[in-house]
């Protein structure tokens, strides 16, 4: 099965999410700032899963159905 190339908006939620975590794991940071990047992470997160149900609905996530398995969005 060939690799798929990542979807770059998919990528930057992604590359974006990381970095914060970096940021929360340092520790470094005053509570507040550290509550408005967890705030953050989650609008993240769910741009993520949202982009990720777009490409599955939309048939592009290059996943074969199997044999007896039902399409999502079905």
């Amino acid at each position: 099965m060939a690799r798929r190339v990542p979807d770059p908006q998919l990528q930057e939620l992604v590359t974006r999410l990381e970095r914060a975590a970096e940021e929360l794991r340092a520790g470094e940071l005053a509570p507040e700032r550290a509550a408005a990047l967890v705030d953050e992470c989650a609008q993240l997160a769910a741009a993520a899963g949202a982009e990720l149900d777009r490409q599955v609905r939309g048939g592009e996530t290059g996943v074969a159905t199997a044999p007896g398995q039902l399409a999502l969005g079905s």
